[in-house]
């Protein structure tokens, strides 16, 4: 299914700007939605030959829907559409004629013009219509809840006619919560509660206040409440913001051991402010799991320090042990473990820094490139470059992958290049430094390693499955074993060494990559 920018685009006129009020409108109307018990539609209008395209569509969560089909995409035109051509040509709110059938529904038709203000706050032309439509089967007598949800979409749609409903959504914003179920106080222009829906009066109960709402000042309400002066002044300012006609980013107040998220709306049919709409919901739930979790995130943090501690320790011991023995042979199996320890170590500290257990795996590459250079025994001066990027890896691939790089990486190093003053038909070619490159790629759900080397080349009756030393036979069981992946040894295409691995990432890895 296209989404309502492929729509818009291929069907119709409207410009860029246009089509981003329509965004904003799909983002905030489940709220218009619910208050109204209707499904919402959102039509534009198809080259001027009357005919309308449903780009957008919502479902009410307090009523039964009017249609049971998915009608985004559709193209209608006719008697079918002339509440919609009556709105989109007068831009006013079409609430006239008889119910309609959809099979066997019974339906009222409504229609919102949507506007779009100029940048110098007038109001613009119509540039879509709200289909609002309401499902007559389970028709009652109102409640009073009903009756002030009612009245307040119709405050909105008012707005969205106006062209000042929906509000701009403040950064890091990305939902319009709380929602209409979970609590909904209505203010009149002096900041007076004139309702407050069961639950919204149940999360007050929550923050200490017991007596009923109706009649009380909100703001100074939010103030005296707050444990935090601060926060009990930040929003009170946001409903006296809502007052003014401003729309003020959510806040939280916190008291009594619960939280409570509000958000403050204005409300300003044909530009006169008569109130505000405030929607608050107890989070108090979610916000004791967000501590629980940045809780449990602190203590692997921790583990993963106290782990690189530990191996830290142990590289120094076995480095210890290196310098008091004397046979060659076991002084360098000693250093060979130091080294692998130690790569080791670097993933933990990598991840004791991590607010989760992934890591930007780049700069560890980097890192024990620099370090292989380092400590490697050779006599030859060769350099490290890294191609392409592996982004960002969970811990359980990390690990494992950094002990196959610091391998490979040392015997390219030790093993790739000929002593200085020996011959090498394979050697680098004449006026080409010795180096070793690292690549990465991404492809399907797959990691894609090399490390080449533009030395000597593999040496001759070399078996590419078996041979090797210690560190090689390492390499294979980690890259078989561990992340299930494959390796190949071959000689390059133009000379030295190349080793290729492939290793599928796990479901849920992020595909995002360092800069």
């Amino acid at each position: 299914m296209s989404t309502l920018r492929d729509l818009a685009e291929e069907h119709t006129q409207l410009r860029p700007t246009d089509i981003d009020h329509l965004h904003r409108i799909a983002g905030d109307w489940q709220l218009l939605s619910d208050l109204s018990f209707a499904d919402l539609l959102l039509w534009v209008p198809v080259d001027g030959d009357g005919t309308f395209l449903c780009v957008a569509q919502v479902r009410p969560t307090t009523a039964p829907t009017a249609y049971l089909d998915d009608q985004v995409g559709r193209i209608v035109g006719g008697p079918e559409v002339a509440h919609l051509e009556v709105a989109h040509r007068q831009g006013r709110i079409w609430r006239e004629g008889d119910p309609v059938w959809y099979g066997d529904v019974p339906a009222r038709h409504e229609a919102i013009p949507v506007r779009l203000r100029t940048a110098d706050g007038e109001s613009g032309e119509v540039i879509a219509v709200v289909g609002r439509d309401t499902n007559l089967s389970t028709a009652r007598t109102p409640s009073q809840l009903e009756l002030n949800y009612l009245t307040t979409a119709d405050d909105l749609a008012q707005m969205i006619a106006d062209g000042t409903f929906p509000p701009p959504r403040h950064p890091g914003e990305t939902t319009s919560a709380p929602r209409v179920g979970d609590g909904l106080v209505r203010l009149d222009a002096n900041g007076q509660v004139t309702y407050a829906s069961p639950n919204a009066q149940s999360a007050y109960r929550r923050l200490g206040y017991a007596s009923h709402l109706v009649g009380e000042d909100l703001a100074k309400l939010h103030r005296r409440l707050a444990g935090d002066p601060l926060e009990g002044t930040d929003a009170g300012n946001a409903v006296l913001a809502a007052l003014r006609g401003e729309a003020p980013p959510r806040r939280e107040i916190d008291a009594r051991g619960a939280t409570m998220l509000t958000r403050a709306l204005p409300l300003m049919p044909a530009g006169v402010p008569i109130g505000a709409l405030v929607l608050v919901r107890d989070i108090t739930e979610v916000r004791r799991r967000d501590r629980a979790l940045i809780t449990k995130d602190a203590t692997i943090r921790e583990i993963h320090h106290r782990v690189k501690n530990n191996l830290q320790t142990v590289a120094a011991l076995l480095r210890l042990q290196a310098r008091r023995v004397g046979m060659p042979e076991a002084r360098v199996a000693l250093e060979e473990s130091v080294r692998r320890v130690a790569s080791i170590a670097l993933v933990h500290e990598t991840l004791s820094l991590s607010s989760d257990e992934a890591v930007e795996f780049d700069g560890i590459v980097d890192r024990v490139a620099s370090a292989a250079t380092e400590v490697a025994a050779t006599e030859v001066t060769v350099g490290m470059r890294r191609q392409g990027s592996f982004g960002v890896l969970p811990a359980e691939i990390a690990t494992s992958l950094v002990m196959i790089l610091n391998e490979l990486l040392l015997n390219a190093v030790e093993h790739g290049f000929p002593p200085a003053g020996e011959e090498s038909a394979a050697g680098p070619r004449d006026g080409v430094e010795p180096e070793v490159v690292v690549s990465a790629h991404r492809f399907r759900k797959q990691l894609h390693v090399s490390v080449t080397d533009n030395g000597r080349g593999l040496p001759e009756q070399f078996d590419a499955e078996r041979g090797g030393n210690l560190g090689l036979q390492i390499v294979r069981a980690l890259v078989t074993g561990e992340l299930r992946g494959t390796i190949e040894l071959r000689n390059g295409a133009t000379g030295g060494t190349e080793a290729v691995l492939v290793v599928p990432l796990p479901r849920g890895t992020t595909d995002r990559l360092t800069a």
